[in-house]
């Protein structure tokens, strides 16, 4: 019987100047920057930063609500999507197709915006390039040659940070971040954590019974932290264990109401409960929606659940 290899799992191979050959090209979809018929959105891609080569997709419904003539302004969600922080973009299908459905059954304006991969970038690499996000969509509202699609439909009274996986868990970093930030006239009401990636040193019973997970067993998930937070730390590191006391807990204080959704056949679904748990001793008013049927990422590969997922995040963010 041969060892299992949680490399050959991922399809990666570490090189020896530490950067990755990932065995499988991730598909990418294009922007659609002009409506074509019977398309709920459209999309464009604009560039962040082209020395760290970051950039963001955009996406606005086709169909836009209106009050008396005059187009209603809509919810913009900064959106960070999911791959461990190993792989994937807002060009990958599953984000693409997320990012259409938060767009048009919100309906919003939705910026989905790229950051760094691991490992050839460790963290906190990530939560900069989404700070960076953040910031450029508060400059485009500041700007009167600003981004149209955010001037003119966006209400900034009105931003929402969601992510899911990796994604979930800078959501969480980077509005710590900009908590104190003079973010005007951007208004952050909140967040959606969509199954957060987050782990520890000690093995919770989440972690042991799903130990041998086809999908994301733990030898995987220990690899990808391993690969990812910073050289010399350990998985009781913040970024990858908020749990722990530390002063980053003052941080999270300032954080305002927070959806977290989770599955309990999730590996880290334990770990996801504890961070519920803090965020309520912290002061946060939080919405934990678990589900006992389902498993990591499930919403990428069951339409129903995605449909799901939507709805309560749309109900959360325009309850």
């Amino acid at each position: 019987m041969s060892k299992f290899d949680p490399y050959t799992h991922l399809g990666i191979t570490i090189n020896p100047d530490g950067t990755v050959t990932r065995a499988v090209k991730t598909p990418t979809v294009d922007a659609n920057p002009d409506p074509s018929p019977g398309t709920a959105t459209v999309s464009k891609d604009i560039t962040l930063d082209s020395n760290k080569e970051t950039w963001v997709r955009i996406f606005r419904p086709t169909r836009l609500p209106s009050n008396d003539n005059t187009v209603a302004r809509l919810p913009i969600v900064i959106y960070f999507h999911n791959g461990g922080f190993l792989f994937l973009s807002p060009a990958a299908p599953g984000c693409h197709k997320k990012c259409t459905q938060i767009a048009s059954d919100f309906p919003s304006i939705v910026v989905s915006a790229s950051y760094r991969l691991a490992p050839e970038n460790r963290l906190p690499a990530m939560y900069q390039d989404a700070r960076d996000a953040v910031l450029w969509v508060k400059e485009q509202m500041n700007d009167p040659n600003g981004e149209q699609w955010l001037k003119d439909y966006g209400d900034a009274s009105r931003v929402y940070i969601y992510g899911c996986d990796s994604g979930a868990n800078i959501a969480f970093n980077v509005s710590m971040q900009v908590a104190d930030l003079d973010l005007d006239p951007l208004r952050i009401r909140g967040l959606v954590i969509n199954q957060p990636m987050f782990g520890g040193e000690k093995r919770t019973a989440s972690e042991l019974r799903y130990a041998t997970d086809q999908t994301l067993p733990l030898p995987v998930l220990d690899v990808m932290w391993n690969l990812t937070l910073p050289k010399g730390t350990d998985r009781d590191h913040r970024y990858c264990n908020p749990m722990m006391k530390g002063p980053h807990l003052d941080n999270v204080r300032k954080l305002r109401k927070c959806l977290v959704v989770g599955y309990n056949g999730d590996i880290m679904v334990d770990r996801q409960q504890e961070f519920v748990t803090m965020l309520v001793k912290c002061g946060v008013q939080v919405e934990a929606r678990f589900d006992q049927v389902g498993f990591h990422n499930i919403d990428m590969v069951d339409v129903a659940r995605a449909s799901s997922i939507i709805n309560i995040a749309k109900d959360f963010i325009l309850g």
